[in-house]
């Protein structure tokens, strides 16, 4: 199977750490037509309680974690929804409960947590 564009370039082999370890980023997307988006589940709390919890940790910042918003990531049937790189592992949660799971284990941790995943073939 061929792809139409080329694969992500590997890590320069110097063995640079890149600037931060992982990005989590949280779709804050709102449809002014009504449509179902992350905001109206209110997705800026998630976005909120991760920065917060990843700073209160003591792991944000250069060469750890950093907690970005985004547009939207057009994985809207599994909304909200928050992806972490360089894994690429995407996650949809209910409540803040869940981003205290996603931030303890994932980002602290590195251990993905299995029930909050998005199944890959969830779409727009």
């Amino acid at each position: 199977m061929t792809t139409p564009y080329p694969p992500a370039p590997e890590r320069p082999a110097s063995g640079q750490k890149p600037y931060f370890e992982r990005h989590i980023f949280f779709c804050l997307n709102a449809r002014a037509s009504g449509e179902e988006c992350c905001a109206s589940h209110d997705a800026q709390a998630g976005f909120d309680r991760c920065k917060q919890q990843v700073k209160a940790a003591g792991f944000s910042g250069p060469g750890q974690v950093r907690v970005n918003k985004s547009g939207c990531l057009d994985r809207c049937a599994a909304g909200p929804v928050a992806v972490v790189y360089p894994e690429g592992v995407w996650y949809s949660y209910v409540d803040l409960q869940d981003i205290d799971e996603i931030v303890e284990s994932h980002l602290k941790n590195g251990q993905v947590v299995q029930r909050l995943l998005v199944a890959a073939d969830v779409g727009r």
